[in-house]
């Protein structure tokens, strides 16, 4: 499990994909989210401008992300 500590009022899916490491490029993180690979709260969500807020849970790759 990764904790994010989030600075400000949310942050893009794809932006927490790479600033968690899971994902080498802007390029891979809309990939992956294309393709249903990722999940948020327990959901699989196609969006990749999505706002990920404070409380949010992100799956992807047997990881989850709790954004705090």
């Amino acid at each position: 499990m990764i904790e994010f500590k989030l600075e400000g009022e949310y942050i893009f899916l794809i932006q927490l994909l790479k600033a968690t490491n899971q994902v080498e490029s802007g390029g891979e993180a809309q990939a992956v989210v294309s393709e249903g690979l990722v999940k948020y709260n327990g959901i699989v969500d196609y969006r990749k401008r999505l706002k990920v807020k404070i409380g949010d849970t992100i799956e992807f790759n047997n990881k989850q992300v709790i954004v705090k």
